[in-house]
């Protein structure tokens, strides 16, 4: 099992997928949008997170994103209704995964975008990102998130990259089907 890399993550970044992914969200009816995932980030690391975002939706994810999905929002000027739209694009998300990055902790709405889904859901889990190679042992996590599963990935017997969430050591699944409602399995 590996975390995630902010130097594999901005290896993934491309300002040229930025421009192409606003063009297409800014021409559908986003009333209607459903995501399989909303991606609680830290902005100041938006290079990891447009990584990220590139792997999780290349994996066959719907992800939502803030500054891809509504890059009309004015990030400095933060109304009700700014928090209402976030709140609906929440509610019309599967899953929330809250990428614990560099700058995670400065960060004033992922604390409130995690309360607000564990409060109408049991599927939040946060995604490590590591400035360097730590395994998952050494990977430190503020008192709060020791109550979120992580999620990892592992290549699997055919080559092909998966993603799994894991309670602790001993308890794991694959997020696909976490995010349709499955709950982790106990290793022998």
């Amino acid at each position: 099992m590996a975390l995630f890399t902010s130097s594999y993550l901005r290896n993934k970044y491309s300002a040229s997928l930025i421009t192409e992914q606003k063009r297409q969200f800014s021409a559908v009816d986003k009333s209607k949008l459903k995501f399989d995932i909303f991606l609680s980030h830290c902005y100041l690391d938006r290079e990891e997170v447009l990584g990220l975002y590139r792997e999780l939706t290349e994996m066959g994810f719907s992800v939502y994103v803030d500054w891809i999905v509504d890059a009309d929002l004015d990030r400095t000027n933060v109304t009700k209704a700014t928090a209402e739209l976030i709140k609906n694009r929440m509610k019309n998300s599967k899953s929330l995964l809250l990428a614990v990055s560099t700058n995670a902790a400065m960060s004033k709405w992922m604390p409130w975008e995690l309360g607000f889904v564990d409060g109408n859901t049991d599927r939040c889990a946060i995604i490590p990102v590591s400035t360097d190679n730590l395994s998952l042992n050494s990977f430190n996590r503020v008192e709060y998130l020791k109550l979120y599963p992580y999620l990892d990935r592992e290549t699997d017997t055919s080559n092909v990259m998966k993603l799994w969430i894991n309670e602790d050591s001993n308890e794991y699944i694959e997020f696909k089907d976490w995010i349709n409602g499955s709950n982790p399995i106990k290793r022998n």
